[in-house]
């Protein structure tokens, strides 16, 4: 199964590499809404707590988020492409585990998303953040929780899908205001009653809390913050829940009897 799985999400990272128009707009798109949303509310924004910073280094966390969001909802659509091209029926019917399709497509999404968080961390010692060995471990093991929690839940939306467009409404129904609630582009303090509860459920903001942490304390001080270690558990249920909830619906549909090209 691990061997599939791997073949699957080395398949998913070269066709990733292969279609340049994919690769400009999952990057191009966040960096655009980073740069003029930045720059347009940095001189009226003023976080609780963070009044010495600007909305761009504010919303940098948010990026990071972003940027996997889309590689998630990308590599979640060629399941989608994978069925009407006629490859999800050959691996539907081969004598492996229907467990391998998930991780295969989960580490390939995961993977996806790694390069593209990764090669933007680069900016963060342009918005005066120091990062050390530390602080980079844990944002590296922030992206690859938070990746696979979008991959998997991009998978669970997509399997049943029958067509791209259906599955694009999915996406800005949910997913999207997933993101938008976490507190990417807006702080989470000064919101009113409803929306902060919504905030604080809504297990995005906890990976936000992951991406943000790192940024402004040490390794010590994050693992001794109460806030840090909810979001990270919270994370980590959310991620193993995407996971099992893919799996599941994987299964379901084996033992329902559907033919392999339903």
């Amino acid at each position: 199964m691990i061997r599939v799985a791997l073949a699957l999400a080395q398949r998913e990272f070269i066709r990733f590499l292969r279609q340049p128009q994919r690769v400009v707009g999952t990057v191009a798109q966040p960096v655009l809404f980073w740069l003029f949303l930045g720059t347009g509310f940095s001189s009226s924004f003023r976080a609780p707590g963070m009044e010495q910073v600007s909305y761009l280094e504010y919303f940098y966390p948010g990026v990071m988020l972003m940027m996997m969001l889309f590689a998630s909802i990308f590599s979640s659509i060629t399941i989608i492409e994978d069925r009407d091209a006629g490859f999800l029926q050959s691996v539907l019917v081969a004598p492996v585990s229907r467990m391998a399709i998930v991780l295969g497509k989960v580490l390939g999404g995961t993977a996806i998303a790694l390069v593209q968080t990764v090669i933007f961390t680069i900016a963060a010692p342009f918005l005066g953040l120091s990062l050390g060995a530390g602080a980079l471990a844990m944002l590296l093991g922030a992206y690859v929780l938070t990746s696979m929690g979008f991959a998997a839940m991009g998978f669970f939306f997509a399997w049943p899908m029958r067509s791209s467009s259906g599955f694009h409404a999915i996406m800005m129904v949910f997913l999207m205001p997933l993101w938008m609630l976490s507190g990417a582009l807006f702080p989470i303090e000064r919101v009113p009653g409803w929306l902060h509860l919504l905030m604080n459920i809504n297990p995005v903001a906890h990976a936000l809390v992951l991406l943000r942490t790192p940024l402004y304390m040490s390794v010590s001080e994050a693992f001794q913050n109460q806030r840090y270690l909810l979001a990270l558990a919270v994370t980590a249920v959310w991620t193993i829940a995407c996971l099992l909830g893919s799996m599941a619906r994987v299964e379901t549909r084996d033992k329902g009897g559907a033919p392999a090209s339903a």
